[in-house]
C-alpha cells in the first residue's frame, strides 16, 4: 500500500484486514482482529468512510470500490492527501 500523509498505523491495519477478509464487519470484530481498542477503531473507520475508502451500512463497515482501487494500486493517492480532521 502506498503511504498517505494523514493515515495512522491503524488505518493500514484496517485496510489490510479488509484485503484479507473481504466482508462487512462491526467495529468490534475489526478491532478484535487487528488488536486495537474498539473506540479508536471506530473513530478511524469513520475517517476512512469520510475518505471514501470504506462504506457503512446498518452498523457494518465494508471496503468501497475506491478502497479496493487503493489496495490494488489503481488509485492516485493524491486524491486522498487531504488534511486529517483529528
Amino acid at each position: 500500500m502506498e503511504r498517505i500523509s494523514w493515515f495512522r498505523p491503524i488505518d493500514y491495519e484496517i485496510l489490510s484486514y479488509f484485503e484479507t477478509c473481504d466482508m462487512a464487519a462491526t467495529p468490534k470484530v475489526i478491532a478484535t482482529n487487528i488488536d486495537y481498542d474498539r473506540q479508536y477503531t471506530q473513530k478511524r473507520l469513520v475517517r476512512l468512510v469520510e475518505a471514501g475508502l470504506l462504506v457503512r451500512e446498518s452498523g457494518l463497515y465494508a471496503l468501497s470500490e475506491r478502497g479496493r482501487a487503493y489496495l490494488d494500486g489503481d488509485l492516485d493517492v493524491s486524491e486522498l492527501s487531504s488534511s486529517d480532521t483529528d
